[in-house]
C-alpha cells in the first residue's frame, strides 16, 4: 500500500518578484478568475481570512477540460520563505486521491523568481494516474499570474 503515496514537483521561472507572486496567490487568489479565466472560474473564501492558516477556500476551476471544484484549507504559511500549503478537504480530486496537498514556494532569484510546486498525495488505488496534468495546470496559472504582474508593473 505504501506505493500509493506520490510526490510531484516542478519549478516555474517567472519575471515577477517572489513576494509579489506569493502575495497574489496566497492572499488574493480570488483575483485569479480575472487573470486566468479559462482555468479558474471562481475562488471564494468560505471561512476565516485570506492567507490565514485554517481558512477555507472554495475553487471552481477547469482541469483536463472539465469543470471541477475543490475546497481547501490553508494548512501552513511561512511568510519569510514565501511558502504556503493547501490541503484539499472536498471536491473532485478526492474522487481519485485519499488525500492531496499543494505546497507553493516563491523563491527570489537575481532577476525574477522560481515558483516551486510540490504535490503530495495518496492514490485511492494503483490504477489512478499520477497528477501530471494538475501540475501542468499550476504551471499555466503561474505564467498567467506572471504576465498579469509584469503588465501591472509597466
Amino acid at each position: 500500500m505504501g506505493d500509493l503515496y506520490r510526490k510531484l514537483e516542478t519549478d516555474v521561472v517567472i519575471e515577477a518578484p517572489a513576494w509579489k507572486f506569493h502575495e497574489m496567490l496566497h492572499r488574493n487568489p480570488h483575483h485569479l478568475s480575472n487573470i486566468a479565466a479559462d482555468k479558474v472560474q471562481s475562488c471564494e473564501l468560505h471561512e476565516g481570512e485570506w492567507g490565514k492558516v485554517g481558512s477555507i477556500i472554495f475553487w471552481n476551476y477547469v482541469h483536463d477540460g472539465k469543470a471541477c471544484v475543490a475546497k481547501d484549507v490553508i494548512e501552513a504559511v511561512d511568510e519569510e520563505n514565501n511558502s504556503f500549503t493547501w490541503k484539499v478537504i472536498e471536491g473532485d480530486l478526492l474522487d481519485h486521491y485519499k488525500n492531496f496537498r499543494v505546497t507553493i514556494q516563491s523563491i527570489p532569484k537575481d532577476k525574477g523568481s522560481v515558483i516551486h510546486y510540490t504535490l503530495n498525495y495518496e492514490k485511492l488505488h494503483e490504477d489512478i494516474e499520477d497528477s501530471h496534468t494538475l501540475l501542468d495546470l499550476c504551471v499555466s496559472i503561474s505564467k498567467a499570474i506572471d504576465a498579469h504582474l509584469m503588465k501591472e508593473k509597466n
